[in-house]
């Protein structure tokens, strides 16, 4: 915890940013890592476990509770649960229809798992920090590890892991639909011809495509960036439960405040990842002239 007199400061914030990660060291095989360092030295095969944990969690959670609603859904007056879902649908949809302009039946079920699963996972920022590492360190420490040495971070969009997985995914999609709408002529003229025309190379080529990597990278850092700041104020406010009685009630204040404020956040986000995958997949479906 914060107020733990082995731990300093810098190695309370250092602990909390360092994810459990498993992979295959070059002296100690395969093992967890003990150290920041040690993750680094597994390379870049190694797995952070707790993200890949709780965002399979989070996903699976999201999947049960709407197939649920969907398989008892009523014609009649519908429960709370069925106007809760029927409503993020519908949120989902508008956007859909609002920034994609083709017919393609897969975009908006895509639309609808980008948004609640990346909500989900932002969501898990509003547990305390300390909470679920602490009963995970106890855990650990029961069965003979050092607590200290135990890592679990619990926001899987704060691991650029996981934001650069799903923004590759979606340009994976957008480099697709372009090949598929336009063929693999029409996808090529488009990075060679425009904006300047035949005459325009190499000029054409370096602008289109900067453009075109600079969206799976402008996607993933923009969500990672923003979790990854929301958590580091979580965990300094937290540290400030160590100081004393004053400390402590400003540090409860602080927290409540920043909880509120970080509900639009973590909102926000999730909105605006779908959005952009919506805009990127219309523009994949478009055919310059």
């Amino acid at each position: 915890m914060a107020s733990s007199e082995t731990l300093t400061s810098q190695g309370y914030i250092q602990h909390h940013l360092t994810n459990l990660t498993l992979g295959w060291h070059p002296e100690h095989g395969l093992s967890f890592a003990h150290t920041s360092a040690e993750a680094a030295e597994m390379g870049f095969w190694a797995i952070n476990v707790d993200t890949m944990f709780f965002s399979i969690l989070l996903g699976s959670i999201f999947l049960w509770f709407f197939k649920g609603v969907a398989e008892r859904v009523t014609a009649g007056v519908p429960n709370g649960a069925q106007n809760f879902v029927e409503w993020i649908v519908d949120f989902v949809e508008e956007n859909v229809r609002g920034s994609f302009s083709h017919k393609n039946d897969m975009v908006a079920p895509l639309a609808l798992t980008i948004f609640a699963w990346v909500f989900l996972m932002n969501l898990m920022d509003l547990v305390p920090v300390d909470l679920i590492p602490h009963l995970f360190a106890q855990l650990f420490a029961t069965l003979g590890a050092d607590p200290h040495h135990v890592y679990l971070k619990v926001v899987p969009t704060t691991d650029p892991n996981a934001t650069f997985g799903m923004a590759l995914m979606v340009f994976i999609m957008v480099l697709y639909y372009s090949i598929k709408m336009k063929g693999l002529g029409g996808f090529l003229g488009e990075l060679t011809l425009q904006p300047f025309g035949k005459w325009g190379m190499p000029a054409n080529l370096i602008l289109e495509g900067i453009s075109l990597l600079s969206k799976p990278v402008s996607l993933a850092l923009r969500l990672f960036g923003n979790m990854y700041a929301g958590e580091m104020i979580f965990i300094l406010i937290a540290l400030l439960y160590g100081g004393g009685m004053i400390l402590a009630g400003t540090a409860g204040v602080l927290q409540f405040v920043w909880a509120v404020f970080h509900i639009l956040i973590i909102t926000l986000q999730a909105f605006i990842f779908m959005v952009l995958t919506i805009v990127y997949l219309d523009m994949a479906h478009q055919e310059h002239h």
